[in-house]
């Protein structure tokens, strides 16, 4: 069975830098690859980077140029760097595993929050 534990998140003003980790059990994201998904209050969940097993990466156009996803396979985690943060960027965080590549997700992380003041 796949598990995602995350860790980051937190307070930050305007302008601030966060990472959020995702770390993986019970499959090999060199084979899967990573999403990363946020869900602002009162809204929909919405995806925000994805990263293939082949390094190949999406971004939201929201987030693009601001936040980075990658891999470190060494450790089986996943990272979202996120850089120049915006108030309207504030959500819960969560990752994301089709850990069989059913086209649906069979795992997700535990959410970190992210909240980004003016």
């Amino acid at each position: 069975q796949v598990q995602l534990v995350q860790s980051g998140g937190g307070f930050v003003q305007a302008g601030a830098s966060l990472i959020l980790s995702c770390a993986a059990s019970g499959r090999a994201l060199s084979s899967t690859g990573m999403d990363w998904y946020r869900q602002p209050p009162g809204m929909r969940r919405e995806l925000v980077a994805s990263i293939s097993s082949s390094g190949t990466t999406y971004y939201a156009d929201s987030v693009k140029g601001r936040f980075t996803i990658s891999l470190d396979n060494a450790k089986n985690t996943a990272y979202l760097q996120m850089n120049a943060l915006k108030p309207e960027d504030t959500a819960v965080y969560y990752c994301a595993l089709d850990s069989n590549g059913s086209g649906s997700y069979d795992s997700w992380g535990q959410g970190t929050q992210v909240t980004v003041s003016s």
